[in-house]
């Protein structure tokens, strides 16, 4: 089973993805960490984060691009992915390393991304993906900004379709949005 949970910013969609990712499988939970650590703040969030996912015996992933390369091994019950809105960062803009791969362009960043959630679904019993809602703010932004929402958005629309739920989380209360067979 695969579903998709989109929020915004402090929603609670984490939390939520955590605790469903728990209920889902027992066996092997593998959590997907998308987020680069940028600076020192970013790292001692992502050791709390780290800390916090061990006592939910979650075994964490990096994996900030090609997510389609990633082979987790011994089938997990579980894989959280999180969250969507930092690996498409990841891919349209590069990481800013010696070596790194270059940027993608939208379009190959979309199918990138989709080869990515159907290689994970491939592996694992069940795939819980983090994304953001990000367009119902402004609508006045730089033309990279709204290639990311584009990209972000075209990505959503996709992964919502191949969901057998769909859940939006808004101040903490889940909504299920779609719930059967995609």
């Amino acid at each position: 089973m695969t579903v998709l949970i989109i929020g915004g910013s402090g929603s609670g969609k984490s939390e939520y993805a955590e605790n469903l990712s728990i209920s889902l499988g027992v066996d092997r939970r593998v959590y997907i960490a998308t987020m680069k650590p940028w600076d020192e703040e970013c790292r001692n969030r992502i050791i709390k984060h780290r800390k916090m996912r061990e006592k939910k015996q979650f075994e964490t992933v990096e994996c900030y691009r090609s997510l389609k390369k990633l082979e987790l091994g011994n089938r997990p019950s579980v894989v959280l992915l999180e969250c969507m809105s930092n690996l498409v960062s990841n891919e349209l803009f590069g990481l800013w390393e010696a070596g790194d791969a270059p940027a993608l362009n939208k379009e190959t960043a979309v199918e990138e991304i989709i080869k990515g959630i159907l290689n994970l679904e491939n592996q694992s019993e069940h795939l819980v993906i983090v994304t953001n809602e990000v367009f119902s703010d402004g609508d006045h932004y730089s033309p990279q900004t709204n290639d990311y929402r584009q990209v972000l958005g075209s990505i959503n629309q996709l992964a919502a379709k191949r969901a057998h739920m769909v859940v939006e989380v808004v101040a903490g209360i889940p909504i299920k949005v779609k719930e059967g067979i995609n």
